[in-house]
């Protein structure tokens, strides 16, 4: 199809509300083309030595950071995350890229498991194919790396459709990719909202990588099982943090305020409910209130910013006012915040409620965004009773002096990851993978490495 003639996708700046620029959106036509050279270019692509596929990837962690800037500033217009904290992504970025280039060559040597001198049995690991990379918009840099890195060093060819909340970026990734060296028939970005991401899954591809709602993930896990495809889901969370009677409590109440409302509460493990010892309530609360009243909420661009816009008018605005009004018809005391800011774009104030129970919306759905529920609690194991009454399991935090008192409630919690005296971090360390609703498969570690290959046994008898 002429691109004069394709759908035109307007990117709106969420600080402002205007047209920052227009893409050209796929179509059925344009995708099924993208698809059919991605099978072919996968083949070409995992033929070449390992060296020379991590040498790419290599240049590419070198231009992100050679264009961190524009980069950062990039994604800072598009989806209103301030643009210190875009710094901070870029940069944090470097970290996980380092880990794929320095672990993947082990995780696909093969293994041999026997060998005698009439048998050898040995495991090969091959890629799956062309994987279709359904990106977020939230942390476009951390959460689609985490994808299309090993996918791309393990020799797969990526269908890589980013959020079309973030698609400059998605742009920027992959633009700076193929300067890189990757050919554009192995990762190639595929534009548009969610009709197209719904046309994506209808192609040839070998393995489904979403990250997104638990509604999303559902529909998706749902379209694609007749096909038998390699399905991961990062979804949501209604992540909990327990603050024992025996902390520093201003240092704790600053530390969960800063895991509830970074990136304007738009983290996938942001902290969304809280639940405090009664013995510190009140100087907890103290704390965590003069925490929030001192984030700066303004310009995206202005790097004192530390709240910025949300990223969607719809459905995040409506969200969050639902939300509110429901915690306050049913009893709920309002603290901070509340409203929707009086000032242009899509801006919600920090808001922080007290007296909430899990008859409230706030306590019970995902918020994603700048609010925050806080409830007192008279023991650890009514802590634990709370904390475990969620559809969720992405991850929980509990703050104690004890380790042991910690690990004995951590462990009771069914979650993906677990903090202790911390909250709202991911290493690429460690595996990134939510239980229940919050969808299945890892990514990072070397866990998320393995989980683009597929095993091949190799039997192998000398002689008749």
């Amino acid at each position: 199809m002429d691109e004069r003639y394709a759908p035109r996708m307007q990117i709106i700046d969420p600080a402002t509300d205007q047209v920052l620029d227009e893409v050209s959106e796929d179509t059925g036509e344009t995708l099924t083309n993208k698809a059919a050279r991605a099978l072919a270019g996968q083949k070409r692509w995992a033929a070449l030595p390992f060296a020379e596929r991590h040498a790419t990837l290599k240049r590419f962690r070198d231009l992100c950071l050679k264009r961190a800037s524009q980069l950062a500033l990039t994604l800072t217009s598009e989806v209103g995350k301030p643009v210190a904290q875009a710094r901070n992504e870029i940069k944090g970025l470097l970290a996980r890229l380092e880990f794929f280039l320095e672990h993947t060559a082990a995780e696909l040597e093969p293994e041999i498991v026997q060998q005698t001198a009439e048998l050898e049995e040995r495991i090969a690991h091959e890629p799956l194919g062309v994987i279709a990379n359904i990106s977020a918009w939230n942390y476009p840099y951390f959460v689609g790396s985490n994808v299309f890195v090993p996918a791309l060093l393990t020799g797969n060819a990526v269908l890589y459709k980013p959020s079309e909340f973030a698609t400059l970026t998605g742009l920027a990734i992959a633009r700076t990719l193929h300067d890189a060296g990757v050919p554009e028939d192995v990762f190639t970005p595929v534009l548009g909202g969610g009709a197209i991401g719904e046309a994506l899954l209808d192609q040839p591809i070998s393995g489904v990588f979403f990250t997104g709602s638990y509604n999303t993930g559902r529909q998706i896990a749902i379209r694609v099982a007749p096909r038998l495809l390699k399905t991961q889901l990062e979804l949501g969370g209604k992540d909990p943090v327990y603050v024992a009677n025996d902390v520093d409590v201003a240092a704790v109440a600053a530390g969960v305020a800063d895991g509830a409302f970074y990136n304007t509460g738009q983290s996938c493990c942001a902290v969304e409910r809280v639940y405090v010892h009664e013995e510190i309530w009140e100087a907890f609360l103290d704390g965590f209130l003069s925490a929030a009243r001192g984030f700066v909420l303004g310009d995206p661009r202005d790097p004192k910013t530390y709240i910025g816009a949300l990223a969607r008018r719809r459905p995040a605005l409506e969200l969050l006012q639902a939300q509110t009004d429901d915690a306050l018809g049913k009893g709920a005391k309002l603290e901070l915040g509340g409203k929707r800011a009086d000032r242009p774009g899509w801006f919600f104030e920090p808001t922080v409620f007290t007296n909430v129970s899990h008859e409230m919306r706030l306590m019970r759905e995902e918020s994603f965004g700048p609010i925050i529920g806080l409830m007192k609690v008279g023991s650890d194991e009514q802590a634990l009773e709370l904390m475990t009454d969620t559809d969720y399991g992405l991850t929980a935090a509990v703050y104690t002096r004890e380790r042991a008192r910690a690990e004995r409630l951590l462990s009771a919690i069914p979650v993906g990851s677990a903090y202790w005296n911390c909250c709202d971090r991911v290493s690429p360390k460690l595996p990134w993978s939510g239980r229940k609703h919050s969808g299945i498969g890892a990514t990072l570690s070397t866990y998320g490495i393995e989980t683009f290959t597929q095993p091949k046994a190799w039997h192998l008898k000398n002689g008749l």
